[in-house]
C-alpha cells in the first residue's frame, strides 16, 4: 500500500528497518543534518536544512519557498511502490507539515480540510509548521485553503516527541 511515514529522529533507524522505504526526507537544522543512512542512495535522500520557526524573521534558516519546491519535486519523483519516510527532530512540526504538503499535492485541491482532519486523527500530536505550509499553499495555488485547514485540525496534544505515524495515500 502506498504510504508516507512520519518519524522523530530518535525512531528513524527502527522506522527504516521496519518499513523498508525507498525514499527518505530529513528536515533538520543545517548544523544537525544527518548523513544518508547505509543502504540508501544519495538521490533517494532529500536533506532540507531548516530550523523549526513559524516566522521567517524570528530566527535563522527558516523554512522557505525553495524548501517546498525541493520537497514537491522529490515527492513527485517518488513512485510510491515502497514507503517514503519523513523525519525531523521531534516528528511533530516540520515532518508533519511535509506530509501534509505531499498529501495535499497527491490527493489534489479541495481536500485540504479532509487531509488535515485525517492527520489529526492519526497523529494527535501533529503541529505542522505553519510557515512551511504557507509556502506550499502559495506554490500549489491553494488560495489559503491549506493554511486554513490547519485551523480545522484543532489543537495538538502536547508532547515532547511524536511517535512514528503512517499516512496512506489512499483511503485517508
Amino acid at each position: 500500500m502506498p504510504r508516507l511515514l512520519v518519524s522523530p529522529l530518535s525512531n528513524l533507524a527502527e522506522t527504516l528497518d521496519s518499513h523498508a522505504p525507498s525514499h527518505l526526507v530529513s528536515l533538520l537544522s543545517p548544523e544537525h543534518m544527518i548523513a544518508t543512512p547505509m543502504g540508501y542512495a544519495i538521490e533517494a535522500h532529500l536533506k532540507l536544512g531548516m530550523n523549526d520557526v513559524a516566522d521567517a524573521a524570528a530566527g535563522t534558516a527558516p523554512p522557505g519557498p525553495q524548501h517546498v519546491e525541493q520537497l514537491l519535486a522529490f515527492a513527485r519523483a517518488w513512485d510510491a511502490r515502497a514507503p517514503l519516510v519523513i523525519h525531523c527532530w521531534a516528528g511533530i512540526s516540520r515532518s508533519m507539515a511535509s506530509a501534509f504538503i505531499i498529501l495535499c499535492d497527491r490527493l489534489g485541491p479541495d481536500r485540504e480540510i479532509e487531509i488535515a482532519r485525517a492527520m489529526r486523527q492519526r497523529a494527535p500530536h501533529a503541529a505542522p509548521n505553519r510557515l512551511l505550509v504557507s509556502h506550499a499553499d502559495a506554490a500549489l495555488g491553494r488560495g489559503g485553503r491549506m493554511s486554513a485547514a490547519l485551523n480545522a485540525m484543532g489543537p495538538p496534544v502536547a508532547v515532547e516527541q511524536g511517535v512514528p505515524t503512517v499516512f496512506p495515500l489512499e483511503g485517508l
